[in-house]
């Protein structure tokens, strides 16, 4: 009686093991090349295309997502702060909050949505029309001629985007606290200001270069591993996006703890962050 029900939840255990190993051996093989020189991602006519796609391409829908993320935090939270007297100092909270956490996280799920499904259907279709195997009997590897160039312009280019998305998300909220709302607009980037360090900015972005790291490997390991078919490239690009915005949220809280573990231990005990 317990049997089939066994036995299938063993064979899904093995797919899940066996799919994490061959992410495994995937990872190392980009690092290889990576480390290895500039032959596979330093050559800039594989590059530069590249970044335009994922970085150039990507940065008006990151601005607009980031001001109107920016506004809608001004909008909820001022009620809140004006009923305590603090509304002055709102200004400072929306700046904490995006350049700590909403920025990068808005801009690697942006990146997760329109680069990544892309980069997995693209790759997925030289898979199932065997451009992956002419390349390799020309003699080319395509992790480094196709995987690295990618990987490498999610790195660069996210924290790039996530400049982009602080920025306008700073100026949405405001929009709405010090224009719509009256608040003095002095005190608003005053306590912006006061708020906001060094550590909050490099946090961000070192956040940024991790997401982007992953949104690039999932999205590439996706693409190399689809099934047949029109089919298989549409599963792949859609796994491409919900596995990366799954390691977007995961990574975020490991990083947040990590790196407010980091603060304190160059601070000292008792210093308190905000994640």
């Amino acid at each position: 009686m317990f049997a089939a029900p066994t036995e299938g939840l063993g064979r899904s255990l093995l797919d899940k093991v066996e799919g994490f190993g061959a992410f495994s051996r995937f990872c190392a093989s980009v690092g290889v090349w990576l480390v290895r020189g500039s032959s596979g991602y330093g050559r800039m006519r594989l590059l530069l295309p590249q970044l335009f796609a994922v970085g150039v391409r990507s940065i008006p829908v990151v601005m607009l997502v980031g001001l109107f993320v920016g506004a809608v935090i001004g909008i909820e939270t001022f009620a809140q702060f004006e009923a305590i007297g603090q509304e002055s100092r709102l200004g400072g909270v929306i700046a904490l909050s995006v350049v700590k956490q909403i920025g990068p996280v808005l801009a690697a799920v942006m990146i997760a949505g329109r680069v990544g499904g892309s980069v997995s259907a693209e790759v997925g279709t030289m898979r199932v029309t065997e451009q992956l195997d002419a390349l390799r009997v020309m003699g080319t590897d395509p992790i480094q001629h196709l995987v690295v160039p990618r990987v490498a312009a999610c790195v660069i280019m996210l924290p790039v985007l996530t400049v982009f998305s602080d920025v306008l998300g700073i100026f949405g909220g405001y929009l709405v606290v010090a224009i719509l709302h009256g608040v003095d607009r002095a005190d608003y980037w005053g306590f912006s200001a006061q708020l906001v360090t060094s550590w909050d900015v490099i946090t961000g972005l070192v956040k940024a270069v991790v997401f982007g790291l992953l949104v690039g490997l999932i999205a590439c390991f996706k693409g190399f591993h689809c099934e047949k078919g029109a089919a298989g490239v549409g599963k792949a690009a859609t796994e491409a996006f919900v596995y990366g915005f799954i390691a977007i949220i995961v990574a975020n809280f490991f990083l947040a703890q990590f790196l407010n573990q980091v603060y304190r231990m160059l601070l000292g005990p008792g210093v308190g962050v905000l994640g």
